[in-house]
């Protein structure tokens, strides 16, 4: 599978990237943990061990090396379970002058190619954030939001106490809209609510959404991917932003990569990005059970005394 994929990447001219896993700034990702190292030599109490190298690919996007690709091993701390583990590869790419529609029909043709080697694929699903809640939980999420508790409450899904609208949204999302898509095809999900934007730019349609998207197979999270933001002002408020609700909720809140920001500052191409996890992609595609049976030396979910 790793071969194919570079294969794939090689007949398009994306050149083979390799960046530190070891970084100065962690996430600020309310839902990634970073998991942290000491490195005596550098003189830090902390360092953090990268979670994506999109910081790092995106720095190399600034300096003008082109449309890019990077197969790496990142780490996630506080994710252990059937489809999470703590350390896992990624691949990740970047498409110069492409908009996120540009780059879902690439994601497409790379999961068919790969998927396609082991099993069937039905024709590919293409559904926007907004027609998936009508479709699946007829409900409008951007004109009903306050309607889709009671949804959730009819369908009997647990909802924990004073959860906001984007929650109450991402709860409807995992727990009840994935597992009613077709399993055997891929489904592309498109035009992310705005306060789901993450790296994303958001577009100024009405209501504004999101140019993100994520893919999916058999009910799994394959792909995330972004029309990415490249305004340095922009993306220094959604991260002090996401640093006060970390604080909010009593965890960690890791300093901002100001190499990544000057980046930005310096001029970052108007481009696409997307990610996938590999380990995931290969038990979807063979039809494993679990991701550690991907995994050659998985870590397991209940861990020795030592």
């Amino acid at each position: 599978m790793m071969t194919a994929i570079r294969s794939f990447f090689t007949e398009r001219d994306l050149l083979e990237v390799e960046t530190p896993t070891l970084s100065y700034a962690g996430t600020t990702d309310l839902q990634i943990e970073s998991a942290t190292a000491q490195v005596r030599s550098l003189g830090c109490e902390r360092l953090y061990l990268i979670t994506s190298p999109e910081l790092a690919m995106k720095r190399l996007l600034a300096a003008k090396y082109g449309d890019v690709y990077q197969i790496s091993r990142v780490f996630r701390d506080g994710e252990l379970g059937r489809w999470h583990q703590p350390e896992f590869t990624l691949l990740e790419w970047y498409r110069v002058g492409w908009n996120e529609k540009d780059l879902m029909k690439e994601v497409e043709e790379l999961l068919r190619q790969v998927i396609g080697a082991y099993q069937t694929v039905a024709p590919t699903i293409w559904i926007s954030y907004r027609d998936a809640f009508i479709e699946f939980l007829d409900v409008d999420v951007f004109a009903d939001a306050h309607v889709l508790k009671e949804r959730l409450e009819t369908l009997d899904v647990g909802i924990p106490g004073n959860l906001k609208d984007d929650a109450l949204m991402e709860l409807a999302f995992g727990a009840v809209l994935i597992p009613r898509l077709d399993p055997k095809a891929i489904t592309f999900i498109y035009d992310f609510p705005e306060n789901l934007a993450s790296l994303a730019r958001i577009k100024l349609t009405t209501p504004p959404v999101a140019a993100r998207f994520e893919t999916f197979l058999g009910g799994i999270e394959l792909a995330n991917g972004f029309d990415e933001l490249t305004d340095e002002a922009e993306q220094r408020t959604r991260f002090e932003t996401e640093r006060k609700q970390r604080r909010s909720v009593g965890l960690h809140a890791p300093p901002l990569d100001e190499d990544f920001l000057a980046a930005l500052s310096h001029g970052l191409p108007h481009c696409a990005g997307v990610a996938i996890g590999l380990d995931r992609l290969f038990a979807v595609a063979t039809g494993l059970q679990s991701l550690s049976e991907a995994i050659s030396f998985a870590h397991p979910q209940k861990q020795p005394k030592r």
